[in-house]
């Protein structure tokens, strides 16, 4: 069986690189061996061991996920919505066919249906295969999972979901049309009425325009709009942001509603703590002006 190859691979070195997303700049990881390669229906999907993160998920040619640092991302992206929302039952992750996401909702025992929108079923079970610790949890007993496109599912499941978060890849390609103002639209219309949303907001080292248009749009559809964000080191520039919105136009989600107990919280988290979720709201001055709309 001959050695599978990739062209971001070069001299045993991964190399993250895109002029239009983080241009002058590239992320590197050593590779031990590839995995897998395939080009699904809709993405590139290349899986490898690395030396330093362990497996390593890259859809057309951008880092999703690394066993070392993910936790990070996935806690963050998860709890900031989920610890916003009063009594969170149903609830919907929109792309993350990885699973992480899913496995921090179901930490949630109020959580009746945890729901799973993607388009590539390419991603589930690769995931299954090669990242067995997020994807495992797709034999939960309260996960279910629909394959295809999370705009017409959103259409379906009006006024049904208490929590959705959007776990999507940079806005380039099919992925663009999940940081526009329809999008948003469509979200608050599926939503119960103190709904809650997270989505990923990418880096304010990298995309504060980007940030700026995103704050507006959800601003625009959402009484409550508030950018936080988390450290990862194996995404561009090290951090990654999210937004964070409610229908509730008393609600404050940059002070948790419900909390665990500390003891919770060194059980079933490795990053996400009640601190973290103040913390991660406060923004650095620079930031915090270009966001003052």
């Amino acid at each position: 069986m001959s050695e599978i190859t990739h062209p971001t691979i070069v001299d045993g070195w991964f190399r993250e690189i895109s002029d239009t997303m983080w241009p002058g700049q590239a992320m590197t990881l050593k590779v031990e061996k590839v995995l897998h390669h395939e080009k699904s229906k809709y993405q590139d999907v290349l899986i490898f061991k690395s030396t330093n993160y362990g497996n390593v998920l890259v859809l057309d040619n951008v880092i999703q996920a690394t066993e070392r640092d993910e936790f990070s991302y996935q806690e963050m992206i998860t709890h900031l919505a989920m610890n916003s929302h009063p009594n969170p039952k149903k609830v919907l992750v929109i792309g993350g066919g990885d699973g992480g996401v899913l496995r921090e909702v179901v930490k949630h025992e109020c959580v009746e249906e945890a729901w799973l929108c993607d388009i590539d079923e390419a991603v589930i079970r690769l995931s299954k295969e090669y990242l067995p610790d997020m994807a495992g949890v797709y034999s939960h007993p309260k996960v279910k999972t629909h394959i295809g496109d999370g705009f017409q599912f959103l259409r379906d499941y009006q006024n049904t979901f208490d929590v959705i978060i959007t776990d999507s890849s940079d806005p380039e390609g099919p992925a663009e049309t999940l940081f526009q103002q329809s999008y948003f639209e469509l979200l608050r219309s599926a939503l119960t009425d103190k709904g809650v949303i997270t989505t990923q907001a990418e880096s304010m080292w990298l995309h504060l325009p980007i940030i700026k248009d995103l704050k507006k749009a959800c601003s625009q559809v959402f009484p409550v709009a508030e950018y936080a964000y988390t450290t990862i080191p194996t995404y561009p520039s090290g951090t990654i942001g999210f937004m964070v919105c409610s229908k509730d136009a008393s609600a404050n989600v940059k002070k948790p509603l419900r909390e665990m107990t500390e003891e919770q919280e060194k059980k079933l988290l490795r990053y996400y703590n009640k601190r973290i979720h103040e913390s991660s709201f406060v923004l650095p001055t620079w930031v915090a002006k270009e966001l003052e709309l």
